[in-house]
């Protein structure tokens, strides 16, 4: 066999897994995508039923959500320069921009706690109302795929600090960016059904 033909056969051996591996989150994604529409669902129904406690919109704050929201959405952008300094082979680069990446997505997680306690202090816990059952079920299951999503990329650094831009690496980081701006596009959702309706009445 030619070298031509070896690297040929080993980039076929390469390819063909990392295809299915793709494929098959993808399928991941859609499942995930097909649970949080219900979690909309539920809130969208639950919404009107408050009881005697304070409805969840009396305790939005428009500008810890805006800051929130633009944090997620840079942590999107910067992930993308991870994308593009992976496809140039840059690993000092990756790792700083997966760095910065998570120091954005822990600043979103921390804003979201934040906003979750303040307002089980000042009497909105999901234990009050169907509507704030609603609510914390659906942007708390957010926060935890935000949080799963930190650990993913800690370990991501830790791969590409020892294995460097190898092909599996380069796969596992290709499905991390996945998830990573299918959890911004689901937070744009959670702001325009949840917090904008609210902050605007």
């Amino acid at each position: 066999m030619t070298e031509a033909a070896a690297a040929a056969s080993d980039a076929h051996s390469h390819s063909t897994p990392r295809e299915e591996k793709a494929f098959g989150f993808w399928l991941y994604l859609m499942s995930d995508a097909i649970i949080f529409a219900l979690l909309f669902a539920t809130y969208v129904v639950m919404a009107g039923n408050v009881a005697d406690a304070p409805p969840p919109h009396s305790q939005f704050d428009l500008t810890h959500v805006f800051a929130e929201t633009m944090i997620l959405l840079a942590s999107s952008i910067t992930f993308g320069f991870a994308t593009v300094a992976i496809g140039t082979g840059r690993r000092p680069a990756v790792q700083l921009w997966l760095l910065v990446t998570f120091a954005l997505g822990l600043g979103f997680v921390l804003m979201e706690f934040t906003e979750f306690r303040s307002m089980i202090a000042a009497g909105a816990g999901p234990d009050q109302s169907g509507a704030l059952s609603a609510f914390f079920t659906l942007v708390g299951t957010h926060g935890l795929h935000v949080s799963i999503g930190l650990v993913w990329i800690l370990v991501m650094m830790a791969q590409v600090a020892l294995k460097g831009l190898s092909v599996a690496v380069v796969s596992r980081l290709e499905r991390l960016g996945l998830f990573w701006h299918f959890l911004d596009i689901i937070w744009i959702g959670i702001f325009s059904v949840v917090y904008l309706p609210g902050l605007i009445e």
